[in-house]
């Protein structure tokens, strides 16, 4: 049935490019280290083009469905959904969802008309892109990680650009096409004022302030080790906390621990406000996703990085030996984060000139210009296009 769908959609006229103001489809989805950097490549290309019209595509149960409206972007869905490793329901019907995920890409191009089509990776990528390949629609890929994603190393030959963050993923992308310009980032180029950030949370200025950040869909072993660990960090430390734990797991844990023993304690979701939650604190504990490395980077904040074993490539763990090569983290494996996590903490939150060595580092590794960097070769693209 795919090879029908194929042959019907190799069999369509092609669309037509280069129009002005640019028409740009933003294939992006799962996770936010696919969808942030989606809306700052978007952002930058607006900024350059005003009047450019940009849609997004994911899916409706991840986070980019109620994420990027909240920008100012529209975005519609394809079915699409990751592949289990062990034997599901969800596996049993993936032929079927990548079926009408093809057929629904089709329907979205063949309306929208895009210039081109830009995929951040994540599983609304797949689809969009290969029917945009068939399509004869110029297709740019952006790559987050030192490891690309199995959907961008499937795209590669296919694509007329691609961006990447880390010098590594040259080894499993086609070489001539690559761009080395670093993560965009969300807009927070300048984290709040610390004042402004402490009276946000209703924190003292007279403590030190720990984030810890789970990620957009939150972190079991980070979870598990501040419901063990809160009372010591808390109490014993006296640390103002700022827990961001993921929707998944936020009644788990209130069920768990007494909320109200804990003044200084700001348990949540999800983080709406980066700028704040980066400009009161002194230290971050969070995973070692790329697009969370960048942020750290752009905003020069020292981390403990715990990178997740569960991805592919092991890429979470290269993204932080690369900060932490350069003396702006610390690295803490999740088999070790039982018997080391308090102690590691306190090591250094309250260490002013390591921090401030560590915060200099990691400002040394920013590529804060990397969205508009993207959007300048983007359009030099559709200017040759013309």
């Amino acid at each position: 049935m795919i090879a029908t769908v194929a042959k019907d959609i190799s069999s369509t006229d092609t669309l037509t490019a280069a129009m002005s103001p640019p028409r740009i489809v933003m294939a992006a989805g799962g996770t936010g280290g696919h969808v942030y950097p989606a809306i700052a490549i978007a952002d930058a290309l607006v900024k350059k083009y005003p009047e450019a019209k940009v849609l997004f595509v994911g899916t409706r149960d991840r986070m980019e469905w109620q994420t990027v409206p909240k920008y100012g972007y529209e975005i519609k869905s394809v079915w699409i959904s990751g592949f289990h490793r062990r034997l599901t329901f969800q596996n049993l019907i993936f032929p079927l969802k990548l079926i009408v995920s093809v057929i629904q890409s089709l329907f979205i191009l063949r309306s929208f008309k895009p210039d081109m089509v830009i995929a951040c990776g994540g599983f609304a990528s797949g689809p969009i892109g290969w029917v945009a390949v068939k399509l004869g629609i110029p297709l740019i890929l952006q790559e987050q990680n030192s490891f690309p994603g199995v959907t961008n190393r499937m795209l590669a030959k296919h694509a007329e650009k691609i961006f990447t963050a880390f010098i590594d993923a040259d080894r499993f992308l086609p070489k001539e096409k690559v761009h080395l310009t670093g993560n965009p980032v969300r807009n927070i180029l300048k984290k709040t004022d610390r004042d402004a950030a402490l009276r946000l949370y209703s924190f003292h200025s007279d403590r030190p302030v720990l984030l810890v950040m789970g990620g957009s869909g939150g972190a079991l072993a980070l979870n598990e080790v501040m419901i063990k660990e809160i009372e010591v960090l808390h109490n014993s430390f006296g640390l103002q906390i700022i827990w961001q734990c993921g929707e998944k797991y936020l009644k788990g844990i209130e069920s768990r621990i007494d909320l109200s023993v804990f003044p200084n304690l700001r348990l949540t979701a999800f983080i709406d406000d980066m700028s704040a939650a980066y400009g009161c604190s002194n230290l971050v504990v969070t995973r070692a996703g790329a697009g969370t490395c960048s942020e750290l980077m752009t905003v020069g904040l020292p981390a403990v990085l715990v990178p997740s074993p569960n991805v592919a490539g092991n890429h979470q763990e290269k993204n932080a030996r690369s900060l932490v090569d350069a003396g702006a983290a610390i690295l803490l494996k999740e088999e070790n984060i039982g018997k080391d996590f308090s102690d590691t903490i306190q090591a250094y939150i309250k260490d002013e000139e390591k921090l401030q060595v560590m915060s200099e580092a990691m400002l040394s590794l920013a590529r804060p210009d990397a969205a508009n960097r993207i959007a300048d070769e983007i359009s030099i693209y559709l200017k040759q296009k013309k």
